[in-house]
């Protein structure tokens, strides 16, 4: 006899939550609630990719998630699918204290603008076989700051306090980032990913990894 699971839709993460509560059912009652959970689970990725031509919007009813990064909030605020954009994305990030990027680089321009909160942008560099020692710049509130193209770059929120929230412009859509393990990862040896984790469920062609 299959065991069937409770299910928890975590709306703001974009991910589902299984509960052990196992309960004795037919094979048929399994069936139609596995059916039941692939529909729900289609409905909310088409929700986060599905098309928005207005005008204005409100920025508090725009879906957010994690995307499997914890203490991260992202919300697409202009988006190569979801706003038809061509040549810049705009996006609005939260960290939770302690919470980060990975280290990564990407070949778009990236262009931050500080909110609230503080933390530090670690850059390391493109010009050797190895992104070697980052530079350390301290970022705060009213601070803004851009990103060299291809150079491995990683935010941090430092502060132990305060959530970091930053507004990010990037170009060229959808971003394509190469991540890597440490700084002292070869460049030609991080991996792709493609789209990056916010645009997985809206984009068709594979993830290809070096």
């Amino acid at each position: 006899m299959r065991e069937l699971y409770g299910l928890v839709s975590a709306a703001q993460t974009g991910s589902i939550l299984l509960l052990s509560t196992p309960c004795p059912c037919p094979a048929k009652s399994f069936f139609i609630f596995s059916s039941s959970v692939a529909s729900l689970l289609s409905t909310h990725a088409s929700s986060l990719c599905s098309k928005d031509g207005s005008v204005v919007r409100n920025i508090s009813e725009i879906p957010s998630g994690n995307y499997g990064r914890d203490g991260l909030s992202h919300i697409t605020i202009a988006g190569a699918v979801a706003h038809v954009m061509k040549e810049v994305e705009v996006w609005l990030h939260t960290f939770a204290p302690g919470a980060r990027t990975p280290i990564h680089r990407h070949s778009c321009e990236e262009v931050f603008v500080v909110l609230k909160g503080a933390g530090t942008l670690l850059l390391g560099s493109s010009s050797s076989k190895y992104p070697g020692t980052p530079l350390e710049f301290k970022i705060h509130a009213n601070r803004t700051f851009s990103v060299p193209i291809n150079d491995p770059h990683q935010v941090w929120n430092t502060d132990e306090h305060e959530d970091l929230q930053v507004f990010v412009i990037i170009s060229r859509p959808p971003i394509k980032s190469f991540i890597y393990e440490d700084w002292s990862m070869p460049h030609v040896a991080a991996k792709l990913k493609h789209p990056i984790f916010w645009d997985e469920e809206c984009w068709d062609s594979s993830k290809d990894e070096l």
